[in-house]
């Protein structure tokens, strides 16, 4: 009897035990499936079934669960308490926690498991056979096949940087210290400094500001105003605020780009419930950001905030040798980029063409989505509207303008896109008339493949300047959600974005027979997810937010299932982790980033991993071409 057969067989009722004893584990169980995915789309009945064929297994730390080389598995589990490790080959790869399911991808398919599982700590599991055959409506048990995925931030030690920032911001704020507006200065620094605090509310009637530390630094001991001045001539208002619900890292983000140190947290009511700060929610771990944040403000001239600038690339370095996952890394790195363009139209003097004339710009691509990779470079697009219905601006003129903007973003280390879906093109520059006619003549004619590129540019398009100019485009192109030919057009362009079939002796086999020496990881893994993601979400009528988003969105509309979103949501996850290891190595070493790597170069593991990514990306887009009710059946 194997070390798993006797945990199996100790955890089970004697034949002689009082069968009323198991009424309540029962009933725990139906609990406990009925909130975890995949089991939680069952019904009741179906839940029962499943509970009552449910074992307990105890392991104790350091114990293996499913042991190298094991037969194809009868029981797959699911983690009550504690954690499981899994492991390849001696490396640990995941770690799963309290609700994961493992090991249903032998027992679902009969082959057996291709990696090891061992307890972190003591860990309580629950087991059960093949669910298929138990539950009466099967079809709802819709389990991923992609599992057990390189997600890097699930192997960061607890405690790091990137955990701390996923828990609630009310664990990081501090009580109100208040100040009246007719305090003064002088009194202010006192109460800060006997209640060793860096920051204090202002009252303004119904209002508030707030003053911090900064504030005394730059206004006071500079002499700009006196200690007998009102408190309220140095502080900020409004303040910048986050509501109580929100994580220590949405916080975060919000003051890298907003360039602020501090910040509100209120109640639902909008009351002020605490203050926060970097240091509150971070400690010294991962502040950098802020530091390049407050030198782009502080620039003055353009040669100032291209030494700013400079500063970007060790900073993302150091954000990521700090384990700050790269979905985060991602976000600061578009609130940075985006930093950096505003401040370049506020030095810029305004180009005589577009003196006096309503213009909206805006950045696409990976930035507006919040999820750019490290030196990826920076899309952008301008809206102008005619003066006074007075003839606006001629379209070469203000082309010249937006070039010569596009010239200092250069100069400050940004990256131009090299396929011109810059400002200073004629496409991607425009009167809003002119986009309004053009978004009209893409949702008209969707079977031009040109328009369905445009379209999908616009569709990630976020204005940074005189933002309900610049949304009248993308609201425009939103209505196409009612379009039935335009949407289908979008799925079915999306779907041309296929995975390669896999890898052979270290060549990248596409799907048409070609073999390729390297493997550009953004074209194959992430463009796939990323162009199904905003396909739905167009036809969800909400664009908003990153990939991860528009794809749970898109379980909320019943676009995808939970277990797909998951599934596509995990393999973004893996491409986009691995492309940024790949670009952070790169300029660690002060080479040129690229989205190409070798896959002779790949260790098994991650080859391992890719494959199983593009498999499960390929399996949902073949389900989603045979879906009737999208229409691309």
């Amino acid at each position: 009897m194997s070390l798993l057969s006797r945990t199996r067989a100790a955890a089970r009722p004697g034949p002689d035990e009082d069968t009323d004893r198991l009424e309540a584990p029962v009933k725990e169980f139906v609990e406990f499936f009925g909130g975890q995915s995949p089991y939680d789309r069952l019904d009741a009945d179906d839940l029962a079934r499943l509970a009552a064929t449910v074992d307990v297994e105890f392991f104790s730390a350091g114990e293996w669960v499913i042991a190298e080389y094991e037969q194809a598995l009868d029981r797959l589990f699911v983690v009550r308490a504690g954690s499981v490790e899994v492991v390849d080959r001696g490396r640990v790869v995941d770690v799963l926690g309290v609700g994961d399911t493992f090991g249903h991808i032998s027992v679902l398919s009969g082959l057996p498991p291709a990696l090891a599982v061992r307890a972190v700590e003591d860990t309580l599991c629950y087991s059960m056979p093949d669910p298929r055959r138990t539950v009466h409506e099967p079809e709802r048990l819709q389990f991923s096949h992609f599992n057990t995925l390189v997600a890097r931030e699930r192997l960061i030690a607890a405690g790091g940087p990137s955990s701390r920032l996923e828990r609630p911001v009310t664990e990081s704020m501090r009580p109100v210290l208040w100040c009246g507006p007719e305090d003064t200065v002088r009194d202010a620094a006192q109460r800060l400094t006997e209640e060793r605090r860096d920051a204090a509310l202002v009252r303004y009637g119904t209002g508030y500001g707030i003053v911090t530390d900064h504030d005394f630094r730059a206004k006071v001991a500079t002499g700009a105003v006196g200690l007998d001045a009102p408190v309220s001539e140095i502080a900020s208002r409004p303040a910048l605020s986050v509501t109580s619900d929100a994580t220590a890292w949405a916080a975060y983000l919000s003051m890298v780009d907003h360039g602020v140190h501090h910040m509100v947290v209120t109640t639902a009511a909008g009351d002020p419930a605490g203050v926060t700060g970097v240091m509150d929610l971070v400690g010294a771990d991962v502040h950098h950001p802020l530091v390049v944040r407050s030198a782009i403000a502080a620039a003055r001239t353009l040669d100032q905030l291209a030494e700013a600038c400079e500063l970007m690339t060790p900073t993302m370095v150091e954000l990521w040798d700090a384990d700050v996952s790269s979905a985060q890394l991602g976000a600061v790195r578009a609130a940075m980029v985006e930093s950096v363009v505003r401040k370049v139209l506020e030095l810029e003097p305004v180009h005589p063409s577009l003196g006096g004339t309503p213009h909206s710009w805006l950045v696409l691509g990976s930035v507006a989505r919040r999820e750019p990779l490290p030196a990826s470079d920076v899309d952008t697009a301008l809206v102008w509207q005619d003066r006074d219905g007075a003839p606006g601006p001629g379209a070469p003129a203000v082309r010249d303008a937006a070039t010569a903007t596009l010239e200092h973003l250069v100069r400050c280390g940004l990256r131009l896109c090299p396929h011109d879906a810059n400002a200073s093109h004629p496409a991607f520059g425009r009167p809003v008339e002119h986009w309004i006619g053009a978004v009209d003549r893409w949702i008209g004619q969707p079977w031009e493949s040109t328009h369905l590129v445009l379209a999908s540019a616009l569709l990630d398009a976020r204005p940074l300047t005189r933002p309900r100019l610049g949304q009248v485009v993308q609201g425009k192109l939103l209505a196409g959600s009612r379009h039935d030919e335009f949407v289908q057009a979008m799925l079915r362009f999306a779907l041309t974005d296929r995975p390669p079939a896999g890898f052979v002796k270290g060549y990248v086999v596409e799907r048409w027979g070609e073999r390729r020496g390297r493997l550009d990881v953004k074209r194959a893994g992430l463009r796939p997810v990323v162009s199904l993601a905003r396909a739905l979400a167009l036809r969800a009528g909400d664009v908003s937010g990153t990939t991860p988003e528009r794809l749970s969105r898109a379980a909320q509309e019943g676009l995808l299932s939970t277990e797909e979103a998951d599934t596509l949501e995990g393999a973004f996850t893996l491409f986009h982790g691995l492309l940024v290891d790949e670009e952070i190595e790169a300029l660690r070493n002060g080479r040129p980033a690229a989205t190409h790597l070798s896959p002779a170069a790949l260790d098994p593991l991650r080859r391992r991993h890719l494959r199983e990514g593009f498999r499960a990306v390929e399996r949902i887009q073949e389900r989603i071409r045979s879906d009737r009710r999208l229409g691309l059946a």
